[in-house]
């Protein structure tokens, strides 16, 4: 039997199994070529033969071919051929080397993991090339963004022009003690800026915005020209050398402490007026009132409360004072009364706090204070700064000290000294203060407003009137009167010199004069001496029964700041004949307030009066004289409404176009602060010294409070609250 058949068989099945293998591959490849649609650029060449198996096939084709044509017959696969090849292929891979040299690309590869990693270079390489080119565009889209301008990077730094127009700028506290006008100052430091050749080269606005921005006066393009420098460097203020960084913390609801000069029974304008404002303060229940009032001594309390009244304990007086007020308001009012120790001073017929009022205020209730009379309270204060203490301290100014003390012996000299004081006082304790009218001096931080109300019952008295009037009925049926305390500066000099000079023209004119004082007596005997047809009556309260019958109330003072009288007279429905004088700016828009200029037109205002009936007010006239009018224009113009809607940071603070665009408060110290620091610490050490407080006309032991001042207030005795450590 032939056995050429059975020779060629185990070839046949050796040469189909490679090319089964080597389809299987090409297979696979195929695959996932197909289904890596992205990397179709790289796989579209055509799949070569793995070089392993093409050795491998011609090294078993010629096993084969020797093995048939010699007649060697099998019945198995003859691998030997295979374990040729893999031994050659095995020796010249590894010989020389310990693994395949996938680093070398002149070594002999797999051919598609050659043409594999070949693709993956070029996309890595493409990638970051559209890398680069987006950051590219992202940094040009920050760059046309930014406030920096193209041509300059960096920004210049300051040049001594700058420096000293930035100090002259901030040393504007100094420059006001000093009596140096503000417009001075102003003026120096635009010339300082107008001499840098580069004005706007640091301009950091667009120039869209930069040309509505140089509307702004000079000092705000340099406050910017700071704050961009110290934006560059980075540089952060933390806080001045004066300053105190534990204040209150603010909670849900506020607290509000009402600090003022007098109190009830003492009818004067510092203890009535404080009063009503803590109550409607303290009726919308958004904030926690305390109104605090100078306790005194019973020997003082003598010498200042009328009809000998006197007080054994504050808890009875704070009964008085409530029962008072309610009556008058009509509501249940809700605030705390406290007491701080004061002393009577008989010259001045003022009370000056003693020690420290400030300490009287629990440290988780110093949030925000109202000081009635700044200048007054802090004067002779020795102790914490009120702002350092509280978050926002605003002062209202009632008293036009500076023309009282013109009118004493060396009164100008007291004044200059005087004036400079107030000024300190105010900068040093205050972030905002209130002026009731022009009358008053001219203070750091300070705006006019009239943030004072009538008491209730007049606009009840003035209604009832009014509704007589239209009845039918004579209401009015007395004459003119005037109503004060009786004090040449209160009016009478100016009273008594009016009715001298016209007495002719004023013929068969009387007048009713109702009040006490220290100068009744010299009033009296000047008003007989020339023969003026004036009745002296003593002094009562406006609201008196006996004083709604009259028509025309006539004050022609000139020393009150605003005239509380001059208010209640316009709400009951009267006629009001007064000076041309800032006091009565308020008053102008009633058409009851007839304002004179001269003598001449004093004596035609009181005849036109006399002759004609007053108009009643209108409801908006009435509202305006109101507690709640006045309450509303406090809250508005002390910037309360924003503080205690705020639950943040109290600043007490204004913007403008400059702060819109870069908050430099984080980066600059202001100079203003630390001036006024400045002036608070010398007045600090000015006041606790004994000599020099004396030396100023400040009343003696009122660095301290005394044992007396213990005992009835429940305090440390002043030995143990302030010791004094010596041999």
């Amino acid at each position: 039997m032939a056995s050429f058949g059975v020779d060629t068989r185990p070839a046949a099945a050796g040469e189909g199994a490679l090319s089964f293998l080597s389809r299987s591959l090409r297979e696979d490849l195929r695959l996932i070529r197909a289904r890596a649609g992205e990397l179709e650029t790289f796989l579209s060449a055509p799949v070569p033969e793995p070089d392993l198996f093409a050795r491998l096939r011609r090294a078993y084709n010629t096993t084969s071919s020797s093995s048939a044509a010699s007649g060697i017959g099998r019945t198995r696969l003859d691998l030997s051929a295979i374990g040729k090849a893999f031994e050659a292929e095995v020796g010249r891979g590894w010989g020389a080397k310990t693994g395949w040299r996938w680093e070398d690309e002149d070594a002999a590869e797999w051919e598609p993991i050659r043409a594999v990693k070949a693709r993956l270079r070029d996309l890595d390489r493409k990638r970051q090339d559209q890398a680069s080119d987006v950051l590219h565009k992202v940094k040009l889209s920050l760059k046309s963004m930014s406030f920096a301008p193209e041509a300059s990077e960096e920004v210049p730094p300051l040049d001594l022009n700058e420096l000293l127009a930035y100090f002259l700028k901030q040393s504007g506290p100094l420059f006001d003690q000093l009596g140096i006008k503000r417009d001075v100052c102003d003026k120096l430091v635009e010339s300082l800026c107008s001499k840098r050749k580069d004005h706007f080269a640091y301009d950091p606005l667009s120039t869209s915005e930069s040309s509505s921005f140089r509307n702004d006066n000079t000092c705000d393009e340099l406050d910017l020209r700071i704050a961009s420098v110290l934006q560059s460097t980075g540089h952060h203020y933390e806080g001045g050398f004066w300053d105190d960084g534990q204040k209150y913390d603010v909670a849900d609801k506020r607290h509000v402490a009402i600090v003022t000069t007098a109190s009830l029974p003492w009818m004067t304008g510092t203890a009535v007026n404080p009063l009503f404002r803590a109550a409607y303060l303290a009726k919308s229940s958004k904030q926690y009132v305390t109104l605090m009032v100078p306790w005194l001594c019973k020997s003082d309390q003598e010498l200042v409360y009328p009809n000998n009244m006197t007080f054994s304990s504050p808890e009875d007086q704070e009964t008085y004072i409530r029962n008072w007020l309610e009556e008058r308001v009509g509501f249940k009012t809700d605030f705390r009364i406290s007491f701080y120790p004061g002393k009577f001073q008989k010259e001045r017929r003022s009370i000056i706090p003693a020690g420290d009022t400030s300490q009287f205020i629990p440290s988780k209730e110093a949030d925000i204070a109202i000081l009635e009379e700044p200048e007054h309270l802090n004067w002779y204060h020795h102790g914490k700064r009120w702002t350092d203490k509280f978050n926002h301290v605003v002062g209202v100014v009632h008293t036009n000290y500076l023309e009282y003390i013109k009118r004493e012996k060396n009164g100008a000299i007291q004044a200059f000294f005087v004036k400079h004081i107030n000024n300190l006082v105010a900068r040093a304790y205050c972030h905002k203060v209130l002026r009731l009218s022009g009358a008053t001096q001219d203070l750091a931080r300070s705006m006019i407003c009239n943030v004072h109300g009538v008491n209730p019952k007049f606009l009840e008295v003035g209604e009832r009137i009014a509704a007589e009037r239209e009845s039918g009925e004579q209401s009015m049926s007395k004459g003119a009167y005037f109503l004060g305390k009786m004090v040449w500066a209160k009016g009478y000099r100016e009273l008594i010199d009016l009715l001298a000079k016209h007495k002719t023209d004023l013929d068969g004119f009387k007048l009713d004069v109702y009040g006490n004082g220290e100068d009744s007596v010299e009033v009296q005997s000047a008003a007989k001496k020339l023969d003026l047809n004036l009745n002296f009556h003593k002094g009562r309260d406006h609201a008196d029964d006996s004083l709604h019958g009259y028509k025309v109330f006539v004050n022609p003072s000139i020393s009150d700041v605003l005239c509380t009288a001059t208010a209640e007279a316009l709400a009951m429905g009267k006629f009001v004949v007064c000076a041309d004088h800032p006091s009565n700016d308020f008053f102008r828009s009633f058409p009851n307030c007839l304002v004179y200029t001269t003598s001449e037109d004093f004596v035609a205002k009181v005849k036109e009066a006399m002759t004609r009936d007053p108009q009643p007010l209108t409801p908006e006239q009435r509202y305006n004289l109101s507690w709640e009018a006045a309450t509303q224009r406090f809250m508005e113009h002390s910037e309360l409404d924003k503080v205690l809607s705020s639950n943040g940071d109290c600043a007490s603070t204004s913007g403008n176009s400059v702060d819109r665009r870069m908050k430099k408060s984080a980066s600059l110290p202001n100079m203003s602060d630390i001036v006024d620091g400045g002036l608070a610490f010398a007045h600090y050490c000015f006041t606790g010294s004994e000599l020099l407080r004396l030396s100023t006309g400040a009343v003696p032991g009122t660095l301290n409070y005394n044992k007396q001042h213990s005992v009835d207030m429940h305090l440390l005795p002043p030995q143990v609250q302030n010791p004094v450590y010596g041999w």
